[in-house]
């Protein structure tokens, strides 16, 4: 059975007329589940297409340094 683990995403969105760091703590049981979840969100909830969206770093973090509570509470129960 795999291990979900909790990591931490961070990057850049580079449109036009938009330019913001980012940081998201996703659960996944691979880095690269993490990057593409992060894709799909701020895809669907800025209508970043993927070319604007510079991944730099994808760091494997324990549940106690998670900020989201609820990536920690999740992590927690398991």
């Amino acid at each position: 059975m795999c291990e979900v683990k909790v990591y931490r995403v961070m990057g850049r969105i580079l449109k036009p007329n938009f330019r913001t760091k980012f940081s998201k703590e996703i659960r996944a049981v691979k880095p690269e589940d993490a990057v593409e979840e992060v894709y799909k969100l701020l895809g669907s909830k800025h209508r970043v297409k993927r070319f604007h969206i510079k991944i730099e770093e994808v760091r494997e973090i324990s549940p106690e340094e998670a900020e989201d509570p609820v990536i920690r509470r999740l992590s927690m129960e398991e």
